[in-house]
């Protein structure tokens, strides 16, 4: 007896589906990005390099397209006040500034 029409409908397109599936050529390749070039950060201790490494970072984020300039913008001015107290002598201040600024833009 003849399978019902609906049924052989099905099972038809069920195998032009499971055809479809068994491609000849592999899926084209995404092309991948070079990675960004590092260069050195400042080195050395106490709030002056630290505020520099923060800086050489943010901009390099801003570069990369990972932050917005307009963010960069303001993160900088943060920082820009941050250095202003260290080169005064207020370590712990400029300490203090960093901290925030770091925490503000979700930095660590």
């Amino acid at each position: 007896m003849p399978a019902p029409l609906p049924l052989a409908v099905s099972i038809l397109v069920l195998g032009c589906a499971l055809s479809a599936c068994q491609s000849s050529a592999p899926p084209p390749v995404a092309a991948v990005a070079a990675a960004p070039v590092v260069t050195a950060l400042p080195t050395g201790t106490g709030c002056g390099p630290t505020i520099a490494r923060t800086q050489a970072i943010v901009a390099g984020d801003v570069k990369t397209g990972d932050l917005s300039a307009a963010v960069g913008t303001r993160f900088s001015a943060d920082l820009d006040k941050a250095a202003g107290a260290c080169a005064a002598g207020r370590e712990g201040e400029a300490t203090s500034l960093l901290s925030a600024a770091k925490a503000r833009y979700g930095y660590r």
